[in-house]
């Protein structure tokens, strides 16, 4: 099945994988959603305050 939204923790997941240098489509690949929404979260139209989690996760 599809998913259509991410969770907080999976948001934060986004976050890392993108910065590690995975693309956008090969993250929704592996969580099986549309592209769009991992943009969403990129551009932080959706889960605001995940990328400062992530950084904050990466640094630990």
């Amino acid at each position: 099945m599809r998913k259509t939204k991410f969770t907080p923790d999976e948001a934060v997941d986004v976050w890392l994988r993108y910065w590690s240098g995975q693309l956008q489509h090969e993250i929704a690949a592996d969580y099986r959603i549309n592209a769009g929404r991992v943009s969403e979260i990129l551009t932080e139209k959706d889960h605001i305050g995940s990328k400062q989690v992530a950084a904050s996760n990466r640094s630990a």
